[in-house]
């Protein structure tokens, strides 16, 4: 079975061909993060702009790629929410124009949900009960899953998303939008231990994470002074080791009373090599299933693979054109 994925949710514009959940036959993906580079942040208008000018040739490019026809397609997926809701209407539109032109079933997906399915496609049998952690620009959250489409929302971020903390650091220390990546980068060279940063705890449950405060930390220390490289590094270093030790923390305090064989982490923030070296030393004998990189940011391969395992459990029911796309969505729960 051949599903078309379309991912729209916030600056990336994708569009996937995927075989059973697994095969990835085809992914294109265009983003407008320079665009939003000046802005130290994403620009909803700009970044709908982008989708309407790329959707297209991505679609077309992806066909190429694979060698697919439109008949040979299956069904036509695409990220239904959490995001921006004019991003999230340009790949929805586009979705049931293709659904309408092809007679194709229409299938809406989590996005959230489909970050977790990344760590989850390259193996044949995910291993359940798990805990899953979902670490990107706009969301911080921890589940108890219990199957595939079964969750338990656990914890999430009463403030700042984990890498929005990780963006608004980099503009204090005058690095680069995206942020994530050039913080990881200089922090190499810094010392983790050199300023005392704590994320906040959340008294109403221990579970939740806030680092709206941390980063106000790291202005204290940044204010008023004209700092020198190695300051900056010592810096961002302090602060991941900081948010990472926290996300670790709380991902333990978590199995103490979530039965769990395994933990699977999706989102951008994932592909932080500290984050993952830092899990591996706190978490020795419980197996950690990571994404791929081009399945960490934005994709619609994550999107066309999770909609396949969707579309066999309501025995292959197409969703009704008039689906709405919905900025903010609960994860399924049990």
């Amino acid at each position: 079975m051949i599903i078309l994925g379309i991912e729209s949710t916030c600056d990336e514009t994708a569009i996937a061909l995927v075989k059973d959940g697994k095969t990835i036959l085809a992914q294109a993906i265009a983003s407008s993060a320079d665009i939003h580079a000046k802005y130290g942040g994403i620009f909803p208008e700009l970044a709908c702009r982008r989708h309407l000018e790329a959707i297209l040739p991505l679609l077309h490019e992806a066909l190429e790629t694979a060698k697919i026809t439109p008949d040979q397609i299956d069904a036509i997926a695409v990220a239904k929410g959490p995001g921006l809701v004019g991003a999230l209407l340009v790949g929805m539109q586009t979705a049931k124009g293709l659904s309408l032109a092809w007679n194709k079933p229409l299938i809406g997906v989590n996005h959230v949900e489909a970050h977790l399915y990344a760590a989850m496609m390259e193996q044949e049998t995910p291993l359940f009960p798990a805990l899953g952690l979902v670490l990107s620009g706009g969301h911080t959250l921890l589940l108890a899953i219990e199957s595939l489409g079964k969750y338990r929302p656990l914890g999430t971020t009463v403030d700042d998303a984990i890498g929005e903390a990780f963006d608004k650091v980099a503009i204090l220390l005058g690095l680069p939008y995206p942020g994530g990546p050039h913080v990881e980068r200089i922090a190499r060279h810094g010392n983790p231990h050199r300023h005392p940063f704590r994320a906040g705890k959340v008294k109403k449950n221990p579970l939740d994470f806030s680092f709206s405060g941390i980063k106000t930390s790291v202005l204290y220390a940044i204010q008023g002074k004209n700092l020198l490289d190695t300051e900056k590094a010592d810096i961002a270093a302090s602060f991941q080791e900081a948010v990472f030790t926290d996300l670790a923390g709380k991902t333990a305090l978590a199995l103490t009373h979530t039965p769990a064989q395994a933990l699977y982490l999706g989102g951008g923030v994932c592909n932080n090599q500290r984050l993952r070296i830092l899990f591996a030393e706190k978490f020795p004998h419980l197996p950690l299933f990571w994404p791929p990189a081009l399945l960490s940011l934005d994709n619609a391969a994550m999107i066309g693979g999770l909609a396949y395992h969707k579309f066999l459990e309501r025995e292959k029911r197409s969703d009704s054109l008039d689906l709405e796309v919905l900025p903010r969505i609960p994860i399924a729960s049990f």
